[in-house]
């Protein structure tokens, strides 16, 4: 499950994911990305990963494709978990956006919001 918040004038997409993404969410999620891309440029993108196991096949193939046809248009990227694997998820990006990416544990999610609004 996906929850999408967003400041209407604002380029930054907040999304708290949990248990495991499927492309439901998706179908949600990706128009309102490109829509923030398209009136805002480059996005900021704060990624909270709660309780989360990842992605279904689909779900998946839906981001993949997304990420690829997005690649310069996120500015920066705030990954916010509690497990290594999000970390190494994290580090995993880096070489496929232009964005900066930075992964924070979930009890300094503060601070990731911080960082997303500087």
């Amino acid at each position: 499950m996906i929850q999408i918040t967003s400041d209407e004038n604002s380029n930054i997409v907040y999304t708290t994911s949990s248990g495991t993404l499927q492309g439901g969410d998706y179908d949600r999620l990706l128009p309102f990305v490109e829509d923030k891309i398209k009136r805002h440029g480059k996005i900021r993108w704060y990624f909270e990963m709660k309780d989360f196991s990842g992605w279904k096949p689909d779900a998946l193939l839906k981001d993949l494709q997304f990420d690829v046809r997005h690649v310069r248009d996120f500015e920066k990227v705030a990954m916010v978990g509690e497990k290594k694997w999000q970390e190494w998820l994290t580090g995993l990006m880096k070489p496929f956006i232009s964005a900066t990416v930075k992964f924070f544990l979930l009890s300094d999610r503060e601070k990731a919001k911080a960082w997303i609004e500087e």
